[in-house]
């Protein structure tokens, strides 16, 4: 699975309204949105039944065959392509699954209030995780002309690896940059726990939607200003130190690892087509850490396709998402 996004044959557990960096395998809708509904059917992502069996651990001796029960629960489904049924992971008694077509449903009524559309939905690592974007109507325009648009991500795993979480994510069209800026006092983002008064959650999570919003014009507003800043090349390095300090490791392929990416970082800031129209600001030294980090930064791919590869990570890692709020509170201190 290059990209893991999960498959079956050549069918794939995935909807999408149109092609980018992140999506290159599903069920296109010909660029039009499509419905909580459409993505279960056409995505695959509808029936699964989510549930949890308790745990039994088996022992083999001489004597023959001991089954006991174990503590904890296994969380299973039924596959959509196989219909058989299918573990996914290990959890407590505490976790209460949270079907997709719940996750979707909710969605679906925040595009209601807020206008926005579905743009991708799919299954990842087997089913472990799920995730539905949904893009905003109104685009921000930094500069009166950097193009930014803002995005809703939801994100679930039925393992039991991570809470239910809706991020808030504007992205740079010219680069489908993704940015994470870190601003006081405005959520973008939050997440639940998979316990008994999760659907209750999920509404109150509805309702929070309000200050996400007001998340994106503050970023707007901080946007604004660095794009009105100048940078020289010493503060850009200055940057790029900060968020990418010197290797402690004294390994020949350690310090040759860093000088590319310091080669590439400073390609990106001097000369990339994409930092046309912003050059010298703070906006682009911010944007030249943020492009690397979305489309060069080295992913372990293995035989599988590295654009896949990348686009996974940027859906499901935090690791990188810290170093692109460094990167922002460096340029917008507190």
């Amino acid at each position: 699975m290059a990209h893991q996004i999960e498959t079956h044959g050549d069918q794939a557990a995935a909807v999408f309204a149109r092609k980018d960096a992140w999506h290159r395998l599903g069920t296109v809708v010909r660029d039009r949105a499509f419905t909580a509904e459409e993505a279960m059917t056409l995505g695959h992502l509808g029936n699964w039944n989510v549930r949890k069996v308790p745990l039994t651990a088996t022992e083999i001796t001489e004597d023959g065959v001991t089954t006991m029960a174990a503590p904890g629960f296994a969380t299973v489904r039924t596959n959509p392509f196989t219909e058989e049924a299918e573990a996914l992971g290990v959890v407590g008694s505490g976790y209460t699954p949270l079907q997709n077509e719940e996750h979707a449903a909710f969605l679906n009524t925040l595009s209601h209030e807020s206008g926005a559309v579905f743009e991708t939905a799919g299954s990842l690592r087997g089913g472990r995780q799920v995730f539905v974007t949904m893009r905003l109507p109104e685009s921000l325009k930094v500069g009166g002309s950097d193009r930014v648009d803002l995005n809703i991500a939801a994100l679930n795993s039925h393992d039991g690896s991570s809470a239910f979480r809706i991020v808030i994510t504007p992205v740079r069209v010219v680069c489908a940059n993704t940015q994470a800026a870190a601003l006081r006092d405005h959520v973008s983002s939050f997440s639940i726990r998979h316990t008994a008064n999760v659907k209750s959650a999920v509404q109150e999570a509805r309702d929070a939607l309000g200050l996400t919003l007001a998340y994106c014009e503050e970023f707007e507003a901080e946007a604004e200003k660095l794009i009105q800043t100048t940078m020289t090349d010493a503060e850009f390095d200055s940057l790029v130190r900060r968020c990418f300090p010197e290797p402690s490791s004294a390994s020949v392929r350690t310090r040759n690892a860093h000088r590319e990416r310091n080669a590439k970082l400073s390609h990106l800031w001097h000369d990339a087509e994409t930092q046309a129209g912003i050059r010298g600001t703070a906006w682009a030294g911010y944007q030249a850490v943020v492009e690397y980090i979305d489309h060069f930064s080295p992913v372990r791919a293995g035989n599988r396709d590295q654009a896949s590869a990348r686009a996974t990570r940027l859906l499901t890692s935090d690791d990188l998402t810290r170093v692109k709020r460094t990167a922002w509170d460096e340029l917008v201190p507190a």
